[in-house]
């Protein structure tokens, strides 16, 4: 292939609003290096993490100009002379890219590239990444879930939040879900989740203490620590831990509330994991491909040139209901 292709692709040149994410049609089409994959890119999931980086308000900062997007789903173009696990044709999705995802090309490092079984289309692969592998990364890295424990997922109807519930299910938990809307309840019902509480009701979290007998729940998958957090650690069993795996802002909480129950909080950041973690956890997530239980659950469709109405979306649309993709 020559160098001289070009592409459409997001370019971001400024951190701020949504506004700054620009299509550009005269993007050279990346190349892949000895351990890397050229990937044509059909559709791309869109994480609330790529709106805080945008923001400039993440605490890690891309070098600009960049184009966002980790969680991509498409056909192999290309691969470099050392990749072996997968070749020009396999249909694939990614965990993260090295020239970014919202682009109808892009480049990613050969180990964060899987297999896209047939029975899931290009959208379902570009809502796998970033929300299974973090709920996997939370449940059983972080949180050390074990089958028979009871699981709240604290935003239940969103990308992350309908795999924590799946993966939960799978597990052998049981699963408690709160939502925003009655559709979002749905969702996450048909989901794993076993019941599923408003969490716009006043009182919600006393009928999730009626729900385990006022025993408690063990584990939170919390992703909006900010407003929830201090109610969460009141609902903890004893021994229980409330995973965080998004925030947006600072939250008072009484540090007494962990110590009667001996509870704990944990941050997850899916960047830190192993290549060993991340081995386990794709293996895990193929076997739930295979068995048919990892569905993932896909919400509007933006074309390319939308990129920052998705963005301005998944941030100010309350009531999610399943994971916002890009498609080219």
């Amino acid at each position: 292939m020559s160098g001289s292709r070009f592409m459409r692709a997001i370019r971001v040149r400024e951190f701020g609003a949504p506004s700054v994410l620009r299509l550009c049609s005269d993007v050279p089409v990346p190349q892949p290096g000895l351990t890397q994959v050229l990937i044509q890119v059909h559709a791309c999931g869109v994480n609330p993490v790529e709106t805080y980086i945008r923001s400039g308000s993440f605490a890690r900062k891309p070098a600009l100009p960049y184009t966002p997007g980790s969680d991509v789903a498409g056909v192999v173009e290309a691969v470099g002379e050392e990749v072996t696990a997968v070749k020009a044709g396999d249909r694939v999705f990614t965990t993260a890219t090295e020239s970014g995802g919202y682009a109808e090309f892009t480049v990613a490092a050969e180990n964060c590239v899987h297999k896209l079984p047939d029975a899931l289309d290009f959208s379902q692969g570009a809502a796998i990444g970033v929300p299974y592998f973090t709920a996997y990364r939370a449940l059983v890295h972080k949180a050390r879930v074990t089958a028979g424990e009871t699981v709240l997922v604290h935003g239940a109807s969103g990308g992350v939040g309908v795999a924590a519930c799946q993966i939960s299910r799978a597990l052998g938990l049981r699963v408690l879900g709160t939502a925003g809307t009655p559709d979002g309840a749905k969702l996450a019902l048909s989901n794993g989740a076993h019941l599923v509480f408003s969490h716009r009701e006043e009182g919600y979290t006393d009928r999730i203490m009626e729900a385990t007998e006022g025993r408690g729940v063990d584990v939170i998958v919390e992703m909006l620590s900010n407003v929830n957090l201090g109610k969460d650690l009141q609902m903890l069993a004893y021994g229980g831990r409330v995973a965080v795996v998004g925030s947006r802002g600072p939250v008072e909480i009484n540090p007494r509330d962990t110590m009667m129950k001996e509870s704990s909080i944990v941050g997850v950041a899916l960047f830190r994991s192993t290549p060993e973690e991340k081995k386990e956890c794709a293996a895990l997530l193929l076997s739930g491909m295979e068995a048919g239980w990892l569905r993932p659950v896909v919400g509007p469709h933006y074309p390319l040139d939308q990129a920052a109405q998705a963005h301005h979306d998944i941030i100010e649309c309350p009531g999610a209901a399943g994971k916002i993709v890009l498609t080219m």
